[in-house]
């Protein structure tokens, strides 16, 4: 079939890669110059197959009032006229209880696993450059309360299929020796080997160069903005751009935070709403100040992820809207958070920075599969877990489009659900 993919990101790319692995004439349409350049440039790095449980959660509730007082909350809201702003807060509120948070991480762990095997497979076989790392991941928690609550997690998600260990604040610095300056904070921290490393970036860069290749490349066409979709008969007849019309058998949307402003006139919504995070880039100074194993900070909802020799640094989320324009305040607390706890890493004040759109839904899960109209597939919602479930949602999608049964089950993935 012919099928056209909306968007580029990592997202995007991951769904013509396994679409063009089923024999598909494949186009992707991108309103930037190049792949990756809005959400997926410089995401925290972070492939968190096991750790996954979601933002809406029982223990996000007490931590509201606090949040909305403090400027430099991890998470910011700004109240806006918009209603779906609001229908997004309204449903989050109601995913944050036990139940939910534990069918929704049983369901997001599925999916990460499918993503995780097809991209050891991927990484195998074609031996991207993407400064891939298979270094373990490290939750540190400076609360003993959050530390029980971490560990209790842990327990659960083992009966799902995830290792992983509760150190205590001298392990953890054992592992992870440039933790030193935070050690005599730190109440424990969860330790995952099985976690891995990338540049969101480059790996989509080595898709499309990949995809680029052999007797039935995928077209790329960057600069094409997606209008509208022309729906005749219960069906997408084509995508309507600037240069005209585009016709194919079958349409993939996966344009993260703009998915529902081109559904809408359909009359499909879509939970999608964007929470802005922030992150930093800097070239390593001090070998043996920086971390190997990705770090994140529990309390502080800070990533730290080895790139090469650069650091990424990610974190905040702020609902304030539909732009990705940087506030330079957040940018200078993700600074100073980042001298905190590896002052002699990098030079924080001359790190690049940048701030993205993650298209996250009020429970957590990506919205996969089937639409209204009958060759129109979504691959949009995945949150601040685009990177870890792209290929795996990806995938997914492409099994549908050919007809196919999914490896993972769509309960609470389809549209509606």
């Amino acid at each position: 079939m012919k099928v056209v993919v909306l968007g580029a990101g990592v997202a995007g790319v991951a769904a013509a890669w396994a679409l063009r692995r089923d024999g598909h004439a494949v186009t992707v349409l991108e309103r930037n110059a190049g792949v990756a350049l809005e959400t997926s440039f410089a995401n925290g790095g972070q492939l968190s197959y096991s750790y996954v449980a979601p933002l809406a959660s029982p223990s996000v509730i007490p931590k509201i009032p606090p949040w909305l007082l403090r400027r430099d909350s991890p998470l910011r809201f700004r109240p806006a006229l918009d209603p779906d702003q609001w229908r997004w807060c309204l449903a989050f509120l109601a995913a944050c209880n036990t139940r939910q948070a534990d069918i929704t991480t049983e369901r997001l762990l599925r999916l990460a696993f499918h993503s995780r095997s097809l991209m050891r497979s991927l990484v195998a076989e074609h031996r991207p450059a993407f400064d891939y790392a298979q270094s373990g991941k490290l939750v540190v928690h400076t609360s003993a309360t959050s530390f029980e609550s971490a560990r209790r997690l842990m327990d659960f998600q083992r009966t799902l299929g995830c290792e992983q260990k509760a150190l205590s604040p001298q392990e953890s610095v054992f592992l992870e020796p440039a933790l030193q300056e935070m050690g005599p904070r730190i109440a424990g921290s969860i330790f995952t080997a099985s976690e891995d490393a990338g540049d969101c970036l480059a790996f989509c860069r080595e898709l499309e160069r990949l995809m680029g290749t052999g007797s039935d490349p995928v077209a790329f066409r960057f600069g094409v903005e997606a209008r509208r979709l022309v729906a005749r008969g219960g069906r997408v007849a084509a995508v309507a751009t600037a240069d005209g019309e585009i016709e194919a058998d079958a349409f993939v949307l996966a344009l993260g935070a703009a998915a529902p402003s081109l559904l809408s006139p359909l009359g499909i919504r879509v939970p999608v709403y964007p929470l802005k995070g922030y992150s930093l880039t800097a070239p390593v100074l001090h070998e043996d100040a920086a971390p190997r194993v990705s770090v994140t900070d529990f309390s502080r909802k800070v990533v730290y992820a080895r790139l090469g020799d650069t650091i990424r640094v990610a974190g905040m989320a702020d609902l304030a809207g539909r732009t990705a324009e940087a506030d330079p305040e957040r940018v200078a607390q993700l600074v100073a958070e980042a001298r905190a706890a590896f002052p002699q890493a990098a030079d924080w004040e001359g790190a690049e920075s940048w701030c993205g759109l993650r298209p996250a839904t009020p429970r957590g899960t990506p919205v996969l599969g089937a639409t209204p109209l009958a060759n129109l597939w979504l691959d949009v919602g995945h949150g601040a877990l685009g990177f870890t479930l792209a290929l795996g949602a990806g995938q997914v999608v492409a099994d549908l489009v050919a007809g196919r049964e999914p490896a993972v089950p769509l309960d609470g993935f389809r549209l509606g659900d």
